[in-house]
C-alpha cells in the first residue's frame, strides 16, 4: 500500500434517497446501460472473447421463474468477464417454436369461425408472421425488467433470413452425406396438432386404462393375447410367441382366425416375446407399435394402418369413422358378445404417452417420414466430452449426458406443419428427389411437375444450429471468427436431451470438429419453498414479474443465485424474496450512512502502518472474500458466491467494521480520515463484486460513491495478496467479547439499546485500544459513583464486570430462572425414566425413541444455560 499523500474532504450523500426504491431506478438505469452500449460487443477488439448464447425461448413465452433463474446466472457470468476486460458477448434471441406459435395463430382462426385451411398454406404463414410481430416476443421486454445485459443489436430468431440459411445448408451437407434419409418408419402422432413428434416430446403418464384378455383362432389352435388397446386388433397382421416356448409350437407357422374379421394371420416365433410374461402370445400390429413393427420387418409382415391422423378408423365396417377410444369400448363390446373375451381388468394403469404441449394421448402410426441417422454425429458428440474437449458441470452429470447420446435412435425430423423450416427437398414427375440447398435454384417449376415437400423440420433441428448460426455460419464472419466456439452452455438439466445433445452433434459436423462451447454448466429446477415442482395444477406458479414489482429485480436475482447449487433443484418462496429486499435495502442504508460519515476512493489507500487493527481486519477480509468469489464464479458455485458475498456485506463490513468504526469518525483527525478512506475502498470492491448479481441497487450506490461512469464497464477487483493474521485474531477478541456480553445482556431481559453501568478491564491485551468501540457497541456507561459489580464475565483474556443494581429486578429475574430451571429439570427426568425402561424400548418405534433423545439432551442443555445464568445474576 502507498502513502496516502492529502485526502480530500468527505462529501455528503446528499445525491441518494433516503430509502431505496426500485421502480425508481430500475427502468431508467437499465435503458441507460443499453444507449450506452455497454453490453455491445465488438468483434474486432483485442481483448479476448467470452461468449454466451441464450437459451431461445419460445417466441410464444414470456418470462418464468425458470428463466429468471438461469437469465440470472448467464448475466452474471457475462457481467463479471466484462469486468474482468473480455470482449463479453450475451447474445439473445428467440426460437420460432413450431407447434406451439400454429396452434397460438390456429386458435385465434378458430375464434373467426376459420381454419388455416380456409387460408391456404402462403396466407397462413404470412398470418403467422404478422401474430409473431404483434404478440410474439413478449419475453424480451421482461428480460429486460429482469436486467438481462444482452447485445440487444445482435438479437437473432431461428426464422430469420440468416438462419434460414443455415438451416438449409446443413440439411443439405447431411443429405449429401446420407445422413438424412427418409423413411416409413413409426413415429409419436399427435391427432391434436396433427404432427410427428419426437420420443423427448411425449410425456408418459400412468392413466387408468383396462387390460382385456382376447381368445384368438378356435378349439386347439387358438391362443390368448392381452392388450390395453383393444381397437388396434383390427390392424393385427400376426401373432408372435416365443421360438422355445413349449406350449406354442404346434402352432407356430399356422394361420389362425382373427376374430371380428374375415382375416387369418400368421403365429410366427420372435425372441423379442417373453414367454414369462402374460400368456406368453403377443398380438402384432406393424402400422401402431414401434416393437411390433420391429417384428413385422424380421418376418416381412404386412403393416395395415387402421386410422387416420386425426385417430379416426378407417377400416372394417362396424367401426369404421369411430374415435380410437370410442372404437376400444365398441370392439371389446363385440368380442364379448362372442365369447372372445377371456378376461377383463379394469381400472388397468399403465403408462401412457401425451403430447408435452397439448396433452393428448400420443398415438404410435407408421408413417413416411424425415430422419437423421444420428450415430456417427452422436459418437462425436459423445467423445467432445470424453476427451476433455467439453466439460460438464457438475461432473456427475456426465452419466446422464453418455446415457443419452451413448443410446440415440435415428432423429424424426419432419413435421407436418404449416410454420416453420420447410423442408428444401423437391420431387418430380418421374419419381425424382432433389435436396435444394440455399444459393440453389429448385429443379423446375410446379407446372412442370415439381413439388415441394410439404412437411416443416421439428423446431429443435433450427436451434440445435444456435451457437453458430446465430454468429453468421455458413458465412465466415467476423463473429464467428471471434466468438465461437462459445464458453459456457448454461441450461437446466432438463434440456440435455432436446437441445444440449443436438447442439454437440451440429456444432461438430459443421464446424470442423470444434465443439460449440468449452463448458456445459447444468443447473437444477425451480421448485416452491417445499421443494415442489411448480404446476398450475398445483397453484403454485409464480409470475417473477410480480415479485420483481413487489421487491425489485435485484432481490428475485440475488434469491435466486443463493438457490443455485450446481445441478441441484432451487427451492424458492417469497419470504427469501422479502429477505433479499432486506438485503439490498442494508446496502443503501449502509453506503448511505457510510458516505454521510465520509466514507472515500479518494487518494491512495493509506500505507499499513497507518492503519488500525480494524482496518486492517476488514482489508484482509475484503481480499480474502475476493479470491474466494473468484473461485466459485470458476467453479460455477453461484449459491457458494452469493452467500460468501452476503454475509460479507451485512455481518463484517456493515454490522462490524462500520460499527467498530464509529468511535473513530466521532473523534476526528487522522485515524478518521485514514478509516473513511479504508471504509471508502470496502464500499467500492464491494459493490463491484456484488453488481454481477444485483446490478441495479450496486450500480446507483457505486456511482454515488465513486463518481464513475457505470459499475457495468468498471474493473473487476483483484486480491491485492493483503493478509494481517494478527488483525484479524485481535478482531476475533473484539468479537467475542461483545457477542458475549450481548448474549448476557438478552438472557438478563435487557433491551438492546439500554445503558449500563460498566468496568472494562482489558490492559494487558490486545482488546485496550478497543475500549471506547466495545463501549458502544454494548451500550456501556462509565463506572460513576456507587458502581457495584452485581456480574463479572470474564471473556477473551478481558473482564466486563456489569451493575445491574439499578436495571433489573434481580429478586424477579431469579425466580423466573428458578422456575424455568425446575421444568427443564422435570423434562429431564421423564426422558430419562423412558429410555430407563426396557420395556418401554422394546416396543416403541425407533422414531419416538429418538424423539426422547433430543429431549434429554435439549433438557440438559437447558440446564446447563439457565444455571449458567442464575451464576452470573447477583447474589439475593
Amino acid at each position: 500500500m502507498t502513502e496516502n499523500a492529502q485526502q480530500q474532504p468527505p462529501a455528503p450523500a446528499t445525491d441518494l434517497p433516503t430509502q431505496y426504491a426500485p421502480a425508481d431506478v430500475e427502468g431508467t438505469l437499465y435503458e441507460r446501460w443499453v444507449e450506452r452500449g455497454y453490453f455491445a460487443a465488438d468483434a474486432k477488439s483485442d481483448k479476448p472473447a467470452y461468449t454466451i448464447v441464450i437459451p431461445p425461448p419460445n417466441v410464444t413465452g414470456s418470462l418464468h421463474l425458470g428463466h429468471a433463474f438461469q437469465h440470472t446466472l448467464m448475466d452474471a457470468l457475462t457481467r463479471r468477464k466484462r469486468m474482468q476486460g473480455y470482449e463479453s458477448l450475451w447474445l439473445p434471441g428467440m426460437d420460432h417454436a413450431g407447434i406451439a406459435t400454429q396452434n397460438k395463430v390456429e386458435q385465434q382462426l378458430a375464434e373467426e369461425g376459420k381454419s388455416r385451411h380456409d387460408l391456404g398454406r402462403e396466407e397462413f404463414v404470412e398470418r403467422v408472421w404478422q401474430w409473431k410481430e404483434e404478440y410474439g416476443g413478449k419475453i424480451l421486454g421482461q428480460m429486460r425488467r429482469l436486467g438481462d445485459g444482452v447485445d440487444w443489436d445482435r438479437e437473432r430468431f431461428t426464422m430469420d433470413e440468416g438462419l434460414s440459411k443455415a438451416v438449409q445448408t446443413i440439411f443439405k451437407r447431411l443429405y449429401d452425406d446420407e445422413l438424412i434419409y427418409r423413411a416409413e418408419r413409426i413415429i409419436n402422432w399427435c391427432p391434436r396438432c396433427l404432427t410427428a413428434i419426437s420420443d423427448i416430446e411425449v410425456e408418459h403418464q400412468e392413466d387408468a386404462g383396462e387390460l382385456v384378455s382376447i381368445r384368438y383362432g378356435e378349439g386347439d389352435d387358438s391362443l390368448v393375447v392381452a392388450t390395453t388397446r383393444a381397437e388396434t386388433m383390427l390392424g393385427d397382421t400376426a401373432v408372435a410367441v416365443h421360438p422355445d416356448d413349449e406350449r406354442y409350437q404346434h402352432l407356430i407357422g399356422k394361420q389362425i382366425k382373427l376374430p371380428l374379421t374375415d382375416r387369418t394371420i400368421p403365429v410366427v416365433a420372435d425372441t423379442h416375446v417373453d414367454p414369462e410374461f402374460g400368456t406368453g402370445a403377443v398380438k402384432v400390429t406393424p402400422a401402431h407399435d414401434p416393437n411390433d413393427f420391429a417384428i413385422g420387418q424380421r418376418h416381412n409382415l404386412q403393416s395395415m394402418t387402421i386410422m387416420d391422423e386425426h385417430g379416426i378408423i378407417t377400416v372394417h365396417g362396424p367401426f369404421l369413422g369411430q374415435d380410437r377410444f370410442e372404437a376400444r369400448s365398441a370392439v371389446v363390446g363385440a368380442l364379448r358378445s362372442q365369447g372372445r373375451i377371456v378376461a377383463e381388468k379394469r381400472p388397468y394403469t399403465h403408462s401412457v404417452g401425451h403430447c408435452s404441449r397439448c396433452k393428448t394421448t400420443v398415438e404410435p402410426r407408421l408413417s413416411m417420414q424425415w430422419w437423421v441417422k444420428v450415430a456417427p454425429l452422436a459418437q462425436a458428440a459423445g467423445d467432445a466430452v470424453r476427451d476433455g474437449r467439453v466439460k460438464i458441470h457438475p461432473e456427475d452429470m456426465s452419466k446422464r449426458y453418455f446415457d443419452w447420446v451413448d443410446n440415440m435412435y435415428d432423429w424424426c425430423i419432419s413435421r407436418q406443419l404449416w410454420w416453420g423450416h420447410r423442408i428444401p427437398v423437391w420431387y418430380g414427375p418421374n419419381g425424382e428427389t432433389v435436396c435444394v440447398g440455399p444459393d440453389e435454384e429448385p429443379p423446375g417449376t410446379e407446372a412442370e411437375g415439381w413439388t415441394q415437400d410439404t412437411d416443416v423440420l421439428d423446431t429443435w433441428f433450427s436451434s440445435g444450429l444456435w451457437p453458430f448460426s446465430t454468429l453468421g455460419w455458413p458465412e465466415q464472419t467476423e463473429d464467428l471468427r471471434k466468438f465461437y466456439s462459445t464458453d459456457v452452455l448454461l441450461t437446466g438439466h432438463d434440456i440435455i436431451f432436446f437441445w444440449v445433445a443436438r447442439m454437440m452433434m451440429f456444432g461438430l459436423y459443421a464446424m470442423d470438429g470444434e465443439a460449440p462451447f468449452k463448458t456445459i454448466a447444468l443447473t437444477g429446477l425451480v421448485r416452491d419453498e417445499r421443494g415442489k415442482k411448480m404446476s398450475k395444477s398445483f397453484g403454485n406458479v409464480v409470475d417473477p414479474l410480480d415479485w420483481m414489482d413487489k421487491y425489485g429485480s435485484d432481490a428475485l436475482r440475488f434469491t435466486l443465485a443463493r438457490g443455485a447449487n450446481p445441478g441441484t433443484d432451487v427451492p424458492i418462496g417469497e419470504d427469501w424474496v422479502q429477505a433479499s429486499r432486506n438485503f439490498a435495502n442494508k446496502i443503501w442504508n449502509a453506503t448511505r450512512f457510510a458516505l454521510m460519515n465520509g466514507a472515500t476512493v479518494e487518494g491512495a489507500l493509506p500505507d499499513a502502518s497507518r492503519l488500525s487493527a480494524t482496518d486492517r481486519w476488514i482489508l484482509a477480509r475484503l481480499n480474502e472474500t475476493v479470491e474466494q468469489v473468484d473461485a466459485y464464479y470458476e467453479d460455477f458455485q453461484f449459491a457458494k458466491l452469493s452467500d460468501a458475498l452476503f454475509h460479507f456485506a451485512w455481518d463484517e463490513v456493515f454490522d462490524w467494521y462500520v460499527e467498530l468504526s464509529k468511535t473513530t469518525f466521532q473523534a476526528g483527525g487522522e485515524a478518521a480520515q485514514v478509516s473513511q478512506r479504508v471504509l471508502g475502498e470496502v464500499l467500492d470492491v464491494t459493490l463491484r463484486l456484488l453488481h454481477p448479481v444485483i446490478p441495479f441497487v450496486t450500480d446507483t450506490l457505486w456511482t454515488t460513491l465513486t463518481g464513475g461512469e457505470s459499475l457495468v464497464i468498471a474493473d473487476w477487483p483483484k486480491d491485492s495478496g493483503f493478509r494481517d493474521d494478527a488483525a484479524e485474531r485481535e478482531i476475533e477478541l473484539v468479537q467475542q467479547v461483545v457477542t458475549e456480553v450481548r448474549r448476557f445482556r438478552a438472557d438478563q431481559g435487557l433491551q438492546p439499546g439500554q445503558r449500563v453501568p460498566a468496568r472494562l478491564t482489558l490492559d494487558g491485551t490486545v482488546l485496550a485500544p478497543h475500549d471506547a468501540a466495545i463501549r458502544q457497541l454494548l451500550r456501556l456507561q462509565p463506572e460513576g459513583e456507587g458502581f457495584s459489580a452485581t456480574a463479572t464475565l470474564p471473556v477473551a483474556g478481558a473482564e466486563v464486570a456489569l451493575d445491574l443494581s439499578g436495571v433489573i429486578d434481580v429478586a424477579a429475574e431469579r425466580k423466573r430462572l428458578a422456575k424455568d430451571l425446575a421444568a427443564a429439570e422435570k423434562e429431564k427426568a421423564q426422558a430419562t425414566a423412558k429410555l430407563g425402561n426396557e420395556a418401554f424400548l422394546a416396543k416403541a418405534p425407533d422414531q419416538v425413541v429418538d424423539k426422547i433423545r433430543g429431549r434429554l439432551t435439549k433438557a440438559d442443555e437447558d440446564i446447563a444455560r439457565i444455571a449458567a445464568q442464575l451464576d452470573r445474576l447477583p447474589k439475593a
